[in-house]
């Protein structure tokens, strides 16, 4: 269930994923002064309407940042997004719109010979979408993907938007892209199908809808395997010349890159001479790529077309590699064990002269991502997780001391080194993303984007505290307490206990469009977000706890906190409840039937209700083998005695249950069961369906629809 923490929301103008079609591309920038903001107070449509950061890159000169803002579209439940440059300090901001000129038929042939046939129907697509954008590496040229003309092609054009060129024409379309540093190759992601469906097994049924599977990962997280596979393909670059041919260096390969279903081109990276390409993959099918997280990093060479496995033997994740710029060594994230998705996340650097493999992190009890090489390749950047913030760190080589740059309740999402000073995305509980630009020596930040700055200003948001809370073991554990607006310590509220899920996800200071604790305390709530057994931050021990253990001691630290809190004159102890998703769902329907009357209101999302369903629903079976240690069939005289559903007999409070259709992480069915044995007990509840959505819920009235439904039923049981 831990996966990562965010989306990118690509595209540029219309949203892929969308039913509306009526969007163009060539839109006015949002405006967020004119969001109406009454009393100061946040509502699902205010939440609903800041703007969402994205593609932020540096332009090679380390003079200018490219970005993109996502504004949602309520109206027509899709987004728009507006792409930006400005001066690394924010000066001088300016939208570009990239203008297409309609092609004739005579400029098509000039262009593209007889290699493709062109209609007048495909010459202006009023539906396009851009997305992937980022600077072309001669720092002249902005390039982007877009299916302006039909599929989706590479594009570059001038950083105002004019000079608009197709660069590839390849069957099909691509995903993604890199340019050689050297300019001399380009590769793009393409989809390859290799597995026969079942039309083609029996050609006389050509309309047949069915399915026949023989192994394991027929589905994954949100989609059913398509009989495609994502490969890397690469063709000679010349600029304006159109690429119509590319080779498959993974060719036969039923393999993908980057990994499904989050992976990005983060996965994909060139040596810096252009000559050798280092990709991210599991080599794996079926019930072996089921029950394993052992991704390689392999490395393929131009020349020679031999392709090597640069980690081999090491068994958990690896992934994300990065070049010194020197291209003597390559450094990637890590992760020790086999089948263990929230094992310690290392960087690894390896020499690839010598094949020395160092741990840079070895005395660090904490994870660490997205590194990044600074400009003189004498130290590495990177993200990591201390006490439930994320800061930017700085690691120096060859002696590998490792300092924290910034501080402060907040978590930093993403860092490029620019020049002397570093360009940072940065989040937190009561502002969603902005671009920083942050001092490498001292951690000072200053807010360089300022997108939802307008709507903020509106706003009253609720004081964020840190508490430490005494455990039942006596360990100190870090509590997040967010306060209504306007809190008044001389009344009394209601308080909702927050269960995260994972179970191994941090409780930061995120921001999220659906758990949103400002959100919650707008509606006069007090909020308890506990760090509880088994969350990152606090070192191994503390992260792993959980493992085999999830109605232990996790449970007891989850009341440890609302217990403490209770005991506070401003909290109304007749009018808890508990709320959570995911892993924080399980909680929530664990503690309806073990929280001896401490709750009146209940609301799981996505959560685990049967744990011998779960464990032969889900996809990824690496998931419960190491966290439920082994298959229910193995232990018969103890199964899974932790297991919600085997509490029903006493649950007696109220409880809304909300899943999403095309979550097959936890499949929607746990959450029918969950409702269906509360009807059929005769406890208050309500049952909350999205058919289209996965384990989270994306598009804006289906948002809406969650924030005024979750309060909707608080405020019922908790308020009247």
């Amino acid at each position: 269930m831990k996966k990562l923490t965010s989306l990118i929301l690509a595209g540029l103008g219309f949203m892929t994923g969308c039913n509306d079609k009526s969007q163009s591309f060539i839109r006015p920038v949002f405006s967020p002064e004119k969001v109406e903001v009454k009393s100061g107070i946040l509502t699902p449509e205010i939440l609903w309407s800041f703007g969402r950061i994205g593609n932020v890159k540096v332009s090679p000169d380390h003079k200018k940042i490219l970005y993109t803002v996502s504004w949602p579209d309520i109206e027509k439940n899709s987004f728009h997004t507006n792409l930006f440059i400005s001066n690394l300090d924010g000066s001088e901001k300016q939208q570009v719109v990239p203008q297409f000129q309609k092609p004739s038929l005579l400029s098509l042939s000039l262009t593209w010979g007889n290699k493709k046939k062109v209609s007048i129907e495909t010459d202006d697509k009023p539906d396009f979408s851009i997305s992937d954008v980022s600077w072309h590496p001669d720092g002249k040229k902005i390039t982007f993907i877009s299916n302006k003309y039909g599929t989706y092609q590479l594009f570059e054009m001038l950083p105002d938007g004019k000079d608009v060129i197709q660069i590839t024409d390849l069957p099909d379309g691509i995903k993604g892209y890199k340019y050689a540093p050297n300019l001399k190759h380009l590769l793009v992601l393409k989809e390859v199908k290799l597995d026969e469906t079942p039309a083609e097994k029996y050609p006389d049924l050509p309309k047949v809808n069915a399915r026949i599977e023989d192994d394991l990962m027929y589905r994954h997280w949100d989609h059913w395997h398509d009989y495609k596979y994502s490969h890397i393909f690469v063709a000679p670059y010349q600029q304006d010349h159109l690429i119509t041919e590319a080779t498959d260096i993974m060719e036969g390969e039923p393999f993908d890159t980057p990994l499904k279903p989050f992976g990005g081109m983060e996965q994909i990276s060139w040596t810096p001479d252009g000559q050798k390409i280092a990709y991210t993959c599991k080599k794996l099918k079926g019930k072996e790529y089921a029950v394993s997280t052992n991704s390689d990093i392999y490395l393929y060479d131009l020349k020679t077309q031999a392709t090597q496995n640069l980690t081999e033997g090491m068994p958990g994740y690896d992934k994300n590699p990065v070049f010194s710029p020197d291209g003597l060594r390559m450094a990637w994230e890590s992760m020790p064990r086999d089948g263990y998705e929230a094992d310690k996340n290392r960087l690894m650097i390896k020499d690839l002269e010598s094949g020395k493999v160092i741990d840079y992190t070895a005395n660090l009890d904490q994870d660490i991502h997205s590194p990044v090489w600074n400009l003189m390749g004498d130290a590495l950047f990177f993200i990591s997780n201390r006490h439930a913030t994320e800061d930017i760190y700085r690691i120096n080589l060859p002696g590998g001391d490792i300092h924290k740059i910034t501080a402060g309740e907040h978590n930093y999402t993403s860092v490029i080194p620019a020049g002397g000073q570093l360009i940072a995305t940065r989040m937190s509980m009561s502002s969603p993303t902005e671009i920083y630009a942050v001092n490498s020596i001292d951690g000072s930040a200053i807010n360089i984007s300022m997108v939802n700055q307008p709507i903020l200003n509106k706003l009253t948001m609720g004081k964020v505290e840190k508490r430490w809370i005494t455990t039942t073991d006596n360990k100190k554990m870090l509590t997040w307490v967010i306060y209504p607006p306007n809190f008044d310590p001389g009344k009394k509220y209601p308080t909702l206990l927050y269960c995260q899920g994972g179970p191994q996800s941090s409780v930061s200071q995120f921001w999220s469009f659906r758990w949103n604790f400002q959100m919650m305390a707008a509606n006069d709530y007090i909020i308890v977000a506990p760090n509880r057994r088994g969350l990152p931050g606090f070192g191994r021990e503390w992260t792993e706890q959980i493992s085999g253990d999830y109605g232990g001691q996790n449970m007891l630290d989850y009341l440890s906190a609302i217990d403490s809190m209770a005991e506070e004159p401003f909290v109304d102890q007749n009018k808890l409840g508990a709320v959570g998703a995911s892993y924080g769902g399980y909680s929530v329907y664990w503690l309806a039937g073990n929280h001896n009357k401490r709750f009146k209101a209940f609301i799981s999302h996505c959560g685990v209700f049967n744990q011998d369903m779960m464990y032969t629903t889900t996809e990824e079976m690496f998931f419960v083998n190491w966290d439920l240690k082994k298959p229910y069939w193995e232990m018969p005289d103890k199964r899974y005695d932790f297991s919600p559903h085997l509490f029903v007999d006493k649950w007696d409070t109220p409880i809304l249950v909300i899943h999403g259709g095309k979550d097959f992480r936890i499949p929607y069915t746990q959450g029918m069961a969950a409702f269906n044995a509360a009807q059929l007990r005769g406890i208050p509840s309500r049952f909350l369906f999205f058919p289209e959505e996965s384990h989270w819920v994306l598009s804006p009235q289906n948002g809406i629809l969650w924030q005024r439904e979750f309060f909707d039923w608080l405020d019922h049981w908790l308020k009247e």
